[in-house]
């Protein structure tokens, strides 16, 4: 097994190489407004980090977000190319699950939290590192207050919000080599995994202005 892990969701351009026993290289750059131009040469350099060759690569697992319309589009349309192009299976993961696993955290609940941007945060509540327990949402952090209080949080939105998540810790971004990790484990387990489809949960922030002006020809 040779498997490509990646993950755009978050502003983190984020790659790994995993033989089945162990992350073998990796890269992270933290930039949110250049996904598309990092992504590719982050591929190339695990690759060479590791002396192998793209046509070495078994599998692909993508981070599906939950994570803004660009940043996810990139990351899976460069998953669903190299499958594509090489012939092989490309599978999903949610980018919080990735997060969580990365963390570490397995002695009691806690809550991931990403920046969502618009003063919101995408999040989910997890058992622990392997265990999610509530499906990803997006929400003000003052409209969860309640639900996630006393519990410890990872991500990059909960060190935005500490009145929120006062309990606040790194990981701040998704991590491939977590992923990675996680996708193999499950794969071994016999588990099927998610299809690489987006998890947008709320529309572009891009919009059609308003008051556009519909110019038709003469």
């Amino acid at each position: 097994m040779l498997l490509l892990a990646l993950d755009t969701a978050t502003p983190a351009v984020t790659v790994a190489l995993h033989d089945g026993r162990d992350v073998i290289a990796s890269s992270s750059q933290v930039d949110a407004r250049r996904h598309g131009e990092l992504l590719l040469p982050a591929v190339d350099r695990v690759l060479a980090d590791a002396g192998l060759r793209l046509d070495a690569v078994t599998g692909v697992v993508v981070g599906v977000g939950p994570g803004p319309y660009t940043g996810l589009r990139v990351g899976l349309m460069t998953a669903d190319t190299f499958g594509l192009a090489l012939g092989v299976p490309v599978h999903g993961l949610c980018t919080l699950d990735g997060l969580a696993h990365a963390a570490g955290f397995d002695g009691g609940p806690f809550v991931v939290a990403t920046d969502a941007r618009r003063k919101e945060v995408y999040w989910a509540t997890y058992a622990d590192s392997r265990t999610r327990l509530t499906e990803p949402a997006v929400d003000r952090p003052a409209d969860i207050a309640e639900r996630v209080a006393g519990l410890p949080a990872v991500g990059a939105g909960a060190l935005l919000y500490p009145d929120t998540f006062p309990d606040a810790h790194d990981p701040q971004h998704g991590s491939a080599a977590a992923l990675a990790e996680l996708a193999v484990e499950r794969l071994a387990a016999g588990q099927e995994l998610p299809a690489p489809r987006p998890l947008y949960l709320r529309r572009p922030d891009a919009q059609v202005p308003k008051n556009y002006k519909v110019v038709t020809p003469k």
